[in-house]
């Protein structure tokens, strides 16, 4: 097959929907597969087209920024360009260029599968309300017009008022997740560098937004220390986010426990986030709304036992595992004592690699991506062949194994 994947974000930057579609998109190269990302350049130093681990990278120049999104003229013509080159289109939603993707591709006759990677949700505000309004209507109607829809569960698409809308091209696919085994040594020696060798480590990583919780977090650590009191917070990733101040808010929590708290910055560095959690006695997922952090199956894999809010989607994965606590959501006392209990009981709910990749399998994912996209591929390919007015030269998919 020749795939294009479209996303606002691609590699290096680096979150959890990024993670998703770079291994797939590299995942489904490595079986194959012709695989081209449109995508922007972010930052004016990334090349215009390049090839990253035998995928083709185009990045277009935006001229200006609108909350999460870019606003990038040329992106119409080299989307229209770039689809007469595929067999069929992959979009990562959410993407503020969706429905002139899913138009481009009912104009073309190209079969395009969304990945939803979560319902918009956005900071409060009444600019950012209309934002999110506008978005949960683009995506809405780009998953009508998608040939097949893909969430993370089943959970979190029973409770999304977008996706119920969308039952009945829906397809559940795990995310992939790839981390390195931590270096135990290096974990500790870090451990002991940073002073904390004497200190139970609750560890939290992501984009400090509004949505992840971390305020909760912060709230819940006093309760936390009381009863365990040589317990210390360290977090991996950005506290500065462009379209959120939601750090800056929490100043003062942080301004409150500043000794007991360490800021570790984005690690991009695989190894080093994996003897990040492996240093870690527990990993706290306090969100308001998650689809399904990539972050808690990588603590898991590193050994890490796991509390999560309970809450659709972020749930699944300590559920299907057995390998943490869920917490109720939004319950900073509530959150303290399901910490507070992981930790005076870590060895009981302490993840095995083998009994998380059971659950969590990578090519088991790349191969459900590839059935989706041939199956959907090949549909099209039916349909087109059997219309007596289309006049276009039709591109036969390739069989799954054969290169582009």
């Amino acid at each position: 097959m020749r795939i294009l994947t479209v996303l606002t974000y691609y590699r290096p930057h680096w979150t959890g929907l990024t993670a998703h579609a770079v291994r797939v998109a590299e995942g489904l190269a490595a079986r194959g597969h012709d695989v081209t990302v449109l995508t922007i350049k972010y930052q004016p130093e990334l090349a215009r087209d390049e090839m990253i681990n035998g995928v083709r990278v185009v990045r277009l120049q935006p001229i200006s920024q609108f909350s999460r999104g870019m606003i990038t003229p040329a992106f119409p013509w080299a989307a229209w360009q770039l689809f007469g080159e595929c067999n069929v289109v992959h979009i990562h939603s959410p993407l503020p260029e969706a429905l002139m993707v899913a138009l481009m591709c009912k104009i073309q006759r190209r079969p395009f599968l969304m990945t939803h990677h979560g319902d918009l949700v956005l900071p409060g505000g009444v600019f950012n309300q209309i934002l999110q309004r506008i978005g949960d209507s683009i995506l809405t109607n780009t998953g009508r017009m998608a040939d097949k829809v893909t969430s993370y569960s089943q959970d979190y698409a029973d409770h999304s008022k977008m996706l119920q809308k969308l039952k009945s091209k829906l397809e559940y696919v795990y995310p992939p997740v790839e981390i390195p085994i931590p270096n135990l040594n290096d974990s500790n020696r870090w451990k002991d560098e940073l002073g904390l060798a004497d200190k139970s480590i609750i560890g939290f990583a992501g984009r400090w937004v509004e949505e992840k919780g971390f305020d909760h977090l912060l709230r819940a650590f006093p309760l936390i220390q009381a009863s365990i009191p040589n317990t210390h917070l360290v977090f991996a990733g950005e506290r500065e986010v462009v379209y959120e101040d939601t750090f800056t808010h929490c100043l003062p929590l942080i301004e409150s426990i500043k000794e007991d708290i360490t800021f570790l910055g984005l690690i991009r560095d695989q190894q080093k986030m994996a003897d990040f959690y492996a240093m870690c006695d527990v990993f706290a997922l306090p969100s308001r709304t998650d689809m399904m952090a990539l972050t808690q199956i990588e603590a898991m894999l590193c050994g890490t036992p796991v509390v999560a809010s309970d809450i659709p989607g972020a749930r699944v994965v300590v559920r299907e595992t057995g390998f943490g606590q869920l917490s109720p959501p939004s319950n900073p006392e509530r959150l303290a004592e399901t910490i507070i209990d992981t930790l005076n009981n870590k060895e009981t709910y302490r993840p095995s690699n083998e009994s998380v990749r059971k659950v969590f399998n990578t090519t088991r994912t790349f191969e459900k991506y590839e059935r989706i996209l041939s199956s959907i591929s090949a549909q099209q390919s039916i349909l087109f062949r059997s219309d007596p007015d289309s006049s276009s030269e039709h591109i036969e998919p390739k069989s799954n194994g054969e290169a582009g």
